[in-house]
């Protein structure tokens, strides 16, 4: 049972036995066991998956409206803030060391694996093959071994050039929200939070026309040799975490609406900033080592 300070707030909050953990594995189960028996061409896998989504989230928001009742509901001390944020601090770190492997695996493709086979030990078996990056080059195709279509490399202008003053521009409107919601300025806060959405929003927009474009006029794609496999691993995965930083953005944006977080107890907010500023981070990276160099 939770010991109480005088201020009537848990020294830690313990909740009540739930079964919400229960009901969510219960949704990643049939996620899982849908997703692997429609990539083998079962065709009742697609509807075990989308059930297993909808049953996961359904479950989810009923988790998180618990979590954000215990907290307007003053149960959340000084430990439980201080857990939710090494919580979030490991969960970055994780995320960091997730990207350092893709971003380890596109240096040694070019600085080891890609001279390697250009060496004058691999010239018998290659002997069209040049050790340039990206591996096409001219009088040279994409594959030596004729199993890679012909592919075009894509630069940083001007679509990934827009996408990046999209994202460092969410980080300003973000910042400026923050600093509005410390200030005890709601309405100015929810305001910057509507644009960073807007902004996060508008950056997947462009990059899907930027898959599009890729696919279909430059022959780009995912099985585009090692260039193409590191370009839209990082590109993609990357995609993949605005969106779910974007996600947490609207959800704190609604929260806002409903009265929620003060100027002194605000971390659900502070949490999404973290992550969203890493999301930045991060395509600085892809932008300056993908398309650039």
């Amino acid at each position: 049972m939770s010991t109480t300070t005088p201020s009537s707030t848990p020294y830690y909050y313990v909740p009540t036995q739930s079964s919400r953990p229960v009901m969510a594995a219960a949704g990643l189960f049939f996620v899982i066991l849908g997703a692997s028996q429609w990539i083998n061409g079962i065709d009742w896998g697609a509807y075990a998956l989308g059930f297993g989504l909808l049953w996961w989230l359904a479950v989810l928001f009923q988790w998180f409206r618990d979590a954000a009742r215990e907290s307007e509901g003053g149960l959340y001390g000084r430990k439980i803030d201080l857990s939710y944020r090494w919580g979030m601090s490991w969960f970055i770190f994780s995320e960091v060391m997730f990207f350092g492997a893709f971003f380890t695996a596109l240096w040694w493709a070019r600085a080891h694996s890609v001279p390697a086979l250009g060496s004058l030990e691999n010239g018998l078996l290659w002997p069209g093959f040049k050790a340039v990056w990206p591996s096409v080059a001219a009088g040279a195709t994409a594959s030596p071994a004729g199993i890679v279509e012909p592919f075009k490399t894509v630069g940083p202008f001007w679509l990934p050039t827009i996408n990046t003053a999209l994202l460092l521009s969410s980080g300003v409107t973000l910042t400026i929200a923050h600093h509005a919601l410390r200030e005890n300025q709601r309405g100015k806060t929810i305001a910057f939070m509507w644009i960073t959405v807007l902004l996060g929003a508008t950056f997947l927009c462009v990059q899907g026309y930027e898959y599009f474009h890729l696919y279909t006029d430059l022959n780009l794609k995912l099985s585009s040799g090692i260039f193409g496999s590191t370009f839209f691993m990082l590109t993609g995965f990357h995609g993949f975490h605005v969106f779910l930083g974007m996600l947490m953005l609207l959800f704190i944006t609604l929260r806002l609406h409903q009265g929620h977080f003060s100027a002194e107890r605000h971390f659900g907010f502070e949490g999404a900033a973290w992550y969203w500023h890493f999301v930045d981070v991060v395509w600085l990276g892809l932008y300056l080592l993908v398309y650039w160099m």
